[in-house]
């Protein structure tokens, strides 16, 4: 008896396990893209969807009047550039920014 509790309690515990890594974690800050995924994304003409469907998920700070920013990077020497995307609330990319050079944080001292 205690070996069927203990097969069950080891069975249980390697379920929950998994169910735990599969869960999808959240968009790392700022996803990472190439130069040409940056220059495709065009104003007026990419939307939400096309920008899920070739770059994925981002961090994003939605509005309440519907518009929202999305921030990509692109590696560069020495750290990487943060790429800004301004959507309206039809969401179709109005405005698309590039900063130049963030350099990668440091670690506290």
């Amino acid at each position: 008896m205690r070996a069927a509790a203990a097969r069950c309690a080891a069975v249980l515990a390697a379920a929950l396990g998994l169910a735990a890594c599969a869960q999808a974690p959240a968009a790392p800050p700022g996803t990472q893209v190439t130069a040409g995924q940056v220059r495709a994304i065009l104003p007026g003409q990419c939307t939400r969807a096309s920008l899920l469907a070739s770059l994925g998920a981002t961090r994003k700070v939605a509005f309440d009047n519907g518009v929202e920013t999305w921030l990509y990077q692109l590696a560069v020497p020495g750290g990487f550039d943060e790429i800004v995307v301004l959507l309206d609330a039809q969401g179709v990319v109005r405005k698309v920014r590039r900063r130049a050079h963030i350099p990668p944080s440091q670690p506290a001292s």
